[in-house]
């Protein structure tokens, strides 16, 4: 089964998600192409292919990465058909999230795989998608926890402790201790079994193991999910990678203030649209780099003769901050499109004068696939009742009650109380008439008033027992739709981690979703699988 969702009647969807895929053209200043038009991709792909990307270099990287982690034959080749000059990139990417992140994560993913096999059968060209770790994220909260729902259908969280270094050192650089097997046990104690549970932990184990750290344990799990399928992950923090992009840094340092000042601008124009904006200059705005010696901090750009030496021969010891990493990633990779998720929609809006600043051609931004997978069960009682998907996000029962009431045509009391009064009435009258033909008849047209009172309260016992099994019912169906689409009511595929689609549906999910979660940015998906 599959339902599709208009994700303008979501409240929580922004205008500007909305009209970049319905309405693009107050958009299109601040973006370099629309993905729903054949001639942008064609620029797109020309531009990629003519920028002088270290392709080879970039390629023996990424096989060493997938080397490392014993990733598929299938990454592997698709990393070196990145050294083909004419080899363009569809990219995307996510934090490293503990056992894989939530379930958008996922969704990113499968989405660069086909467009990728799109562009190669529409364009002619090898296309390959890669999915960039961030692994220089130092924001270990957002990173250390997963939700799944267990077999009460209730929201659990499992959180790695924070280890020292926490909140400061990029999670490239914190390793597994042997806590990462006592959050293993706490996610099998939560899980609901099932038939593929004992794989799901073998396989965790496998990635999260002491020793790891939490971007490599992510690379790992991904390369084991989407590697078959000719998705190449790169860990953005290797050193090597650095050395290729050198430049970038030594352009940013030579030019302070730069990046955030045409970034502050184009806010001001999306705000001025009617738009929000995503990120907001600030007083340590004045490069878009951090340090990386040991900790991540922000630089001081007092000493510039310093900062160019190092750009040119210690480029490892910087970090692009969150407007320069789309610069950093599209420097490396022949990028014709990267697949964004509705927020950074919002700060890449900002971005097209910073790509002309560092003179870097800007890709085509496509919404990843959003979807909501929901059990035969749950499906069928949106179907049945004709309720509205997000009528399930709210957290009181005004929707619940909305189908109590209309679950009956009319007042079960009413109809018995009418019932009742015919009852009395006519037997009323035949009591008064009897008497005319047969005096002796009024007792028994009694009797027969009495039988039919006592079997008419016995049956209104029954249609209300009924009546509350049925809402008994209606509202335990409902609590369990609401359970999995909305958990705490959070979309699902925010507050769930794909743990939980993989405990359910086992090693096929990924085949699954790809042929069941269309291509198609204007819809949100609920699945059944």
């Amino acid at each position: 089964m599959r339902i599709p969702v208009d994700p303008r009647r979501f409240p929580w969807v922004k205008q500007l998600a909305a009209d970049y895929t319905f309405n693009f053209s107050p958009l299109a200043p601040f973006f370099s192409g629309d993905p729903s038009s054949p001639d942008s991709w064609k620029t797109a792909v020309a531009n990629a292919q003519k920028y002088p990307h270290p392709r080879t270099e970039l390629s023996g990287i990424l096989c060493r990465q997938l080397e490392r982690r014993q990733a598929p034959r299938a990454a592997h080749d698709a990393a070196a058909r990145l050294a083909d000059p004419n080899a363009v990139a569809i990219v995307t990417g996510q934090q490293a999230g503990l056992f894989g992140g939530p379930l958008f994560t996922l969704y990113k993913g499968l989405t660069a795989v086909k467009l990728a096999a799109q562009v190669t059968e529409e364009h002619g060209v090898p296309a390959v998608a890669v999915f960039w770790v961030e692994s220089e994220d130092h924001d270990w909260a957002e990173v250390a926890s997963v939700s799944v729902v267990d077999e009460e259908h209730r929201r659990r969280t499992v959180t790695l402790p924070a280890p020292a270094g926490a909140g400061h050192t990029s999670i490239s650089r914190i390793t597994f201790g042997d806590e990462i097997n006592a959050a293993i046990a706490e996610l099998a104690a939560a899980l609901p079994q099932t038939e593929f549970t004992a794989e799901l932990l073998d396989d965790l184990k496998k990635a999260y193991a002491p020793g790891h750290t939490m971007s490599d344990a992510f690379a790992r799990l991904f390369d084991h999910l989407l590697g078959e399928l000719g998705v190449v992950v790169f860990e953005c923090s290797d050193r090597a990678a650095k050395q290729l992009v050198g430049d970038i840094f030594l352009h940013e340092v030579r030019h302070p203030g730069r990046t955030w000042a045409l970034a502050e601008e184009a806010g001001k124009r999306l705000s001025s649209s009617g738009y929000h904006t995503q990120v907001e200059a600030s007083s340590q705005s004045g490069m878009a780099l951090f340090r990386v010696d040991g900790a991540r901090t922000s630089i001081d750009a007092s000493d510039a003769r310093a900062l160019e030496e190092d750009a040119r021969t210690r480029p490892e010891t910087f970090s692009p901050n969150v407007l320069l990493r789309p610069i950093v990633q599209d420097v490396l990779f022949p990028t014709v499109c990267y697949v964004s998720g509705p927020n950074e929609l919002a700060y890449l809006a900002q971005l097209r004068q910073v790509y002309e600043h560092f003179a870097v051609p800007m890709p085509l931004m496509f919404p990843r696939a959003s979807a909501t997978v929901l059990d035969s069960a749950a499906a069928r009682f949106l179907e049945k009742h004709d309720l509205p998907f997000e009528a399930l996000q709210a957290r009181d029962e005004s929707a619940l009650n909305r189908l109590l009431a209309a679950s009956l045509p009319e007042s079960v009391d009413r109809a018995l109380e009418d019932a009742d009064k015919t009852i009395d009435e006519k037997m009323a009258a035949i009591i008064a008439s009897v008497p005319a033909v047969d005096a002796t008849l009024e007792g028994a047209a009694r009797s027969t008033l009495g039988k039919l009172q006592h079997d008419l309260a016995a049956f209104g016992g029954k249609v209300i027992s009924a009546a509350k099994k049925r809402d008994e019912t209606l509202r335990r169906q409902f609590s369990r739709a609401r359970a999995q689409a909305f958990p705490d009511g959070i979309p699902q595929e925010r507050a769930l981690g794909s743990v939980v689609l993989l405990n359910r549906y086992g090693p096929a999910l990924v085949q699954s979703l790809m042929q069941e979660l269309p291509l198609d940015a204007r819809h949100h998906w609920v699945l059944t699988l």
